[in-house]
């Protein structure tokens, strides 16, 4: 299962064919500038396993994002985190410096998003940012998940986006209270 194609982009699975890409995107100082560090080439084949076994698992992890002539943009998709004691599902993105500024980010988050609500059925959806990433920040904003709160992942302190989506009971107008989402 993978996001429907957008205007400009398309994704696939990642395969052993992609190690290089995947190397140069994820070993890029500036495009890992709020990771503790660039990753090898042996971290980025592990990147790549990571997701395959996400696929087999849950169906979809991180994909590879094209353009729809086939220029390769990063990788953008739904894996599950850890979060407040909890595995929540988040959207995550990363895309080569030569394509950042042009809106293809927040495309792409926007197509997995949709995915993770709809066919997935996944209604609470994160992106987990360090809070100095402001590009990413305008990211998750953009796609909806535009109530934010710090919180720590992995003794990393972090800012957690998220749509404030009410509950079942307060759609129908059942809950007393309102959420805390």
């Amino acid at each position: 299962m993978v996001p429907a194609p957008t205007r400009r982009l398309r994704f696939r699975e990642m395969g052993d064919a992609d190690l290089g890409r995947m190397a140069g995107l994820l070993g890029d100082p500036e495009v890992m500038r709020y990771y503790p560090a660039p990753r090898t080439r042996d971290e980025a084949l592990d990147w790549i396993r990571w997701n395959q076994r996400n696929y087999a698992e849950h169906g979809y992890g991180l994909w590879i994002v094209e353009t729809h002539d086939g220029a390769f943009v990063g990788d953008c998709g739904l894996t599950w985190q850890p979060l407040d004691g909890a595995r929540v599902l988040e959207v995550g993105y990363h895309v080569v410096r030569d394509q950042q500024g042009r809106g293809l980010a927040s495309e792409a988050a926007r197509a997995c998003l949709e995915l993770a609500r709809g066919p997935i059925g996944e209604q609470r959806v994160v992106a987990i940012v360090h809070p100095d990433n402001a590009a990413s920040r305008r990211v998750a904003t953009k796609i909806g998940l535009d109530h934010h709160r710090y919180a720590e992942v992995r003794g990393v302190p972090v800012v957690v986006h998220e749509h404030a989506q009410p509950s079942p009971e307060e759609r129908n107008g059942m809950a007393d209270t309102p959420s805390r989402s």
